[in-house]
């Protein structure tokens, strides 16, 4: 069997391009091709590919709105725009061969400087920065743990700036990043941590907070992503790093578990608008920009300084151990063998005869000469 080549489609940039062109929503789109908006979404951004039929009609629809969309040639708006801009011909004099018209050229605003890495930095985190902890206090009920985590996930992403900023949803991965440290199972060991925070003064709110942390962590992310983020079913999986069915089925029971706590929140849109609502209850504000880059900075420094001094201190014991280290084998002495070279025990026995005649000979002699000096006991 043959396989059928795939057919061409143009990049996502250009598929968007020609839908705005002509004047059709995501949603109209989707009801031509026969998917969901969130489908074609994911097409237009990169995020994935469509197959078989679908690609067939999805291309096929890309190429009937290209041949409506008039295209304008470069030279027929060059022409236009040196003709708005040509004077009219003058009378040429009686003994003129050549008349020469000069035509102005017309003035062409310079293009954009592009943006420093800094720059750029600074733009994804004022953007996403704010809504990224509010979302992140729906996962923990924890106001400092969520800024702390968006702050560590910018950092991360400034480390990693040239992969950041070439991928196809830089807030996406900032978002995944601060998800995963903000539900580290490890916060709860921290003095900080232990005890939990004051929770939302409205009984409604405290009540859908409630619901929310007594959710599992995978089934609590699921449905703030596809609930309160909007994500598709298939940005949500890929997010989360699970299949589509099991993230369907995360969705689906995190939906149950909450509904039966607060039955009001059984329909998609209420449960939206009320997670919206308690995200927006308390006072949650991130850093400046220079400050989250000054501080991921000096964190990268020390860890790089440690390392150093870790890996030179294991080359400095590694180095002694090799100098002190004995350079040939010297075999056990065998059972049964005489060791010479030990030392006398010295420890106190038997007198010799010797030692006995020197003993003697020394209390004999303290007797000779003066008597001694002894004190008398009174």
């Amino acid at each position: 069997m043959t396989q059928t080549p795939a057919t061409p489609l143009p990049p996502p940039e250009e598929r968007r391009r020609l839908r705005e062109a002509a004047s059709l929503t995501q949603a109209q789109l989707a009801t031509r091709v026969g998917v969901s908006r969130e489908t074609v979404r994911a097409w237009e951004t990169g995020r994935t590919t469509p197959r078989g039929r679908k690609r067939e009609a999805y291309a096929k629809l890309l190429d009937d709105l290209a041949e409506d969309i008039p295209a304008v040639e470069e030279t027929e708006a060059a022409v236009e725009a040196v003709a708005a801009v040509v004077p009219e011909a003058q009378p040429e004099p009686e003994h003129a061969d050549i008349v020469v018209v000069e035509i102005p050229v017309p003035h062409t605003a310079p293009a954009p400087a592009p943006l420093t890495p800094a720059q750029a930095f600074d733009a994804l985190y004022a953007f996403c920065a704010p809504s990224l902890v509010r979302q992140t206090y729906l996962l923990t009920g924890r106001r400092e743990l969520a800024r702390e985590s968006v702050e560590r996930a910018f950092q991360t992403a400034w480390q990693r700036w040239p992969e950041v900023a070439v991928d196809r949803d830089p807030a996406g991965w900032v978002r995944s990043v601060a998800y995963e440290y903000a539900l580290s199972p490890w916060h709860r060991f921290r003095p900080r941590y232990r005890h939990p925070e004051p929770p939302p003064p409205a009984p409604a709110d405290r009540a859908l907070l409630t619901a929310l942390l007594g959710l599992p962590p995978s089934y609590r992310r699921t449905l703030l992503l596809y609930d309160g983020v909007g994500l598709g079913l298939a940005e949500m999986a890929a997010e989360t790093e699970a299949s589509t069915p099991a993230a369907a089925n995360r969705l689906l029971h995190a939906r149950e578990a909450v509904a039966a706590r607060l039955p009001e929140l059984s329909d998609p849109a209420e449960l939206h608008r009320r997670l919206t609502e308690l995200a927006s209850t308390g006072r949650l504000h991130a850093a400046k920009p220079p400050t989250v880059r000054f501080v991921g900075e000096r964190r990268t420094l020390f860890w790089t300084r440690a390392a150093i001094a870790f890996t030179v201190t294991i080359i400095g014991a590694t180095t002694l151990t090799l100098r002190t280290a004995p350079t040939h084998y010297e075999p056990p002495v065998p059972l049964g063998q005489r060791v010479e070279g030990v030392p006398p025990r010295a420890v106190q026995g038997a007198l010799s005869e010797e030692e006995v005649q020197l003993r003697d000979r020394l209390r004999n002699g303290m007797t000779v000469g003066r008597e001694r000096l002894l004190p008398l006991s009174r």
